[in-house]
């Protein structure tokens, strides 16, 4: 089913709209000068890690240990990702470095 102009205008003008507000929004509730509110200092201090354990359980929540690698491949990104995180504090880098080393591994070593 195609989209016809009007749809595909107001479609647009919703995604611009809907960037715009994400951009300035905070601006506007937060002006410079004015002390950020605890919850929202709160909210910076817990929010990444929170996301990083979401992230995780959403990787893992199909590995079965009953299956042929056991999980194997995403163990050991897991320890990877974590090591990583504890030395160097670079939530990037490990996560970079952690999906990299598993796809390397199905991809290549328990490749089947």
């Amino acid at each position: 089913m195609d989209m016809t102009l009007m749809q595909q205008l107001v479609t647009i003008a919703m995604c611009v709209l809907g960037t715009m507000a994400t951009r300035y929004i905070p601006f506007l509730l937060f002006p410079p000068g004015k002390q950020t509110p605890p919850y929202v200092q709160y909210l910076g201090k817990v929010l990444p890690s929170a996301v990083f354990a979401l992230l995780v359980v959403y990787c893992l929540k199909d590995v079965s240990l009953t299956a042929e690698l056991h999980g194997i491949p995403e163990a050991l990104a897991l320890v990877v990702t974590g090591v990583l995180h504890v030395w160097r504090r670079q939530m990037f880098l490990s996560m970079a470095a952690g999906t990299i080393l598993y796809m390397v591994l199905v991809q290549t070593v328990f490749a089947g």
